[in-house]
């Protein structure tokens, strides 16, 4: 775990606590991913809702806005230092960045 390599973590719970539009801004240009990235692609919402076909029609605010109002939709866990992100789990890349 990130505690065991003595790294610092503060946890949310974004599906509880779900952050906000302009705080998914920062985490979007931080990553320097596509905004469809941020999006839980195996979550049953994302299913249920066809995001799959609807996201390429939406605008990047809507995107945004969307993924702001329900953090069942975003994709977990989001680890940020300040200066690096990691969206997603692969325990190599962890490793890779904070050990």
């Amino acid at each position: 775990t990130l505690k065991e390599h003595g790294v610092d973590v503060d946890f949310r719970h974004i599906v509880e606590d779900t952050p906000s539009k302009e705080e998914l801004i920062h985490i979007w240009e931080l990553s320097k991913l596509p905004l469809k990235k941020l999006f839980n692609t195996s979550g049953n919402l994302y299913k249920e809702w066809k995001l799959r076909d609807r996201l390429p029609d939406m605008s990047e605010d809507e995107q945004l806005q969307l993924l702001s109002e329900n953090g069942m939709l975003i994709k977990r866990p989001i680890v940020i230092d300040g200066e690096n992100i990691y969206i997603g789990f692969q325990e190599k890349n962890y490793e890779n960045i904070w050990a």
